[in-house]
């Protein structure tokens, strides 16, 4: 039940982070609905495929479907609340790499599968659903970019494995490596921390 709020949750964030690239992009409503779907279960629907889960969850569980239209026809009427467009999407964005990095990283354990795949699982979910709709967008993926995004996953994903030594709560331990992954990325952003390039600019 905690892992299915928490998949939730990341669902609700991710659809609506699509929503508004989506608008963003002036689609039409059929557009955003499939961006916004795209972004939900992507990165999960992959996950999925790689663990040999059949059919993938989404396809299971209606609730997920529902909840993708629901937060796709909110975030639409609400529109003019979310002023600010960016900040918005990055904060939903944020959220949803945390709570999906966990979901991730739960599916590898049921699997029992090796912490370091876990983690690769974490990061896999957390992503791949935001690369797909950048792409479709026709963006640069934040995950290819200098941006700490993958980065603040696996560090989370390790940090669930670090204190598992010390903690027995599994329900506490994934909380704390959620709240890690935000954490990071929310700090990475506010002081402009990124990965070091491999190209010299040139003068």
């Amino acid at each position: 039940m905690f892992f299915q709020v928490l998949d939730i949750l990341g669902t609700i964030a991710f659809a609506i982070s699509g929503v508004l690239v989506a608008m963003n992009k002036r689609m039409d409503p059929f557009g955003v609905l499939i961006i916004a779907f795209v972004t939900a279960v992507g990165g999960g629907t992959l996950r999925d495929i790689m663990v040999g889960v059949e059919p993938v969850s989404w396809m299971r569980n209606m609730t997920f479907v529902y909840v993708i239209i629901a937060s796709t026809v909110f975030a639409v009427i609400f529109r003019n609340k979310l002023k600010h467009l960016r900040r918005s999407l990055f904060l939903f964005d944020t959220i949803g790499i945390g709570l999906y990095t966990v979901v991730g990283i739960e599916t590898g354990l049921v699997a029992n599968l090796h912490p370091i795949i876990c983690v690769a699982l974490g990061t896999m979910t957390a992503c791949f659903g935001g690369v797909i709709r950048d792409i479709l967008c026709n963006d640069i993926p934040v995950i290819f970019r200098k941006e700490i995004y993958a980065t603040a996953c696996i560090i989370g994903g390790f940090t669930y494995f670090l204190l598992r030594l010390f903690l027995d709560d599994q329900n506490y331990l994934f909380v704390i490596a959620g709240f890690v992954v935000i954490t990071i990325r929310l700090l990475a952003v506010k002081f402009k921390i990124s990965l070091p390039s491999l190209y010299k600019t040139e003068a």
